[in-house]
């Protein structure tokens, strides 16, 4: 059971689904692209690589690639620090507007592959698609990890639809290979890309029921370490 519906506030049409409880966004405006730390904070390290520089990078391509279809937004273009209050601020000026945090991951040795976080209802379609596209990216011996709700600072305190992906971990020898190749994070800038414009025209038509309501309890609520 499906609806169209425009919202009074942003101008964006959203598919209203059963549970009632935000629907994904459809024909928004704006990608606001967070690359994930900066400055003194190099996020997560690796062999020979860190989190900060291989997250600017992707979010440069990634910006390229949305520029024609979309205003975008840079929340930093340079190796500078933002505090996560600054971000979500940022975030908040804008209206029919999406927001696309970048990161890569860290833990241990075995864990690989790509995960996206969200915590609004309204954010899960985004998520789910840009969950689908990146783990096409990955080769066929990786596991994707999914979509997550986590009650991630960022995520929670924006007021449009927000999801932070994690590219891949760095402290896993084969995604710390990979994340180092300027080819490799092209290719999953342009899987982002590919999402966000899907997201952008059909919203969440396709994608299958809606997770549960916002105020439904979920596992893991903390924020991790540098998100």
């Amino acid at each position: 059971m499906e609806t169209t519906v425009t919202s009074p506030t942003g101008g964006v049409s959203l598919s209203q689904s059963y549970w009632g409880h935000r629907p994904g966004p459809r024909g928004f405006k704006t990608v606001i692209i967070d690359a994930g730390h900066g400055g003194h904070d190099s996020g997560a390290v690796g062999r020979r690589v860190r989190e900060k520089d291989v997250a600017l990078d992707t979010a440069r391509r990634l910006q390229r690639k949305l520029q024609g279809d979309f205003k975008v937004v840079m929340v930093r273009d340079s190796d500078r620090f933002i505090d996560l209050n600054k971000r979500v601020s940022i975030a908040n000026r804008y209206k029919s507007a999406v927001l696309v945090s970048i990161h890569y991951n860290h833990s241990g040795r075995s864990s690989r592959g790509p995960e996206t976080y969200y915590w609004r209802v309204d954010s899960y379609g985004l998520a789910k698609r840009l969950q689908r596209e990146m783990a096409r990216v990955s080769p066929s011996e990786r596991g994707s990890r999914g979509q997550v709700r986590r009650r991630l600072r960022l995520t929670r305190n924006t007021k449009i639809p927000s999801v932070l992906v994690e590219i891949g971990y760095l402290s896993n020898y084969s995604d710390a290979r990979l994340s180092r190749s300027s080819s490799y994070r092209d290719k999953m800038a342009e899987a982002m890309a590919r999402a966000i414009r899907r997201q952008a025209l059909v919203g969440d038509a396709g994608l299958g029921p809606l997770p549960k309501p916002i105020n439904a309890p979920i596992s893991r609520p903390m924020d991790p370490p540098g998100s």
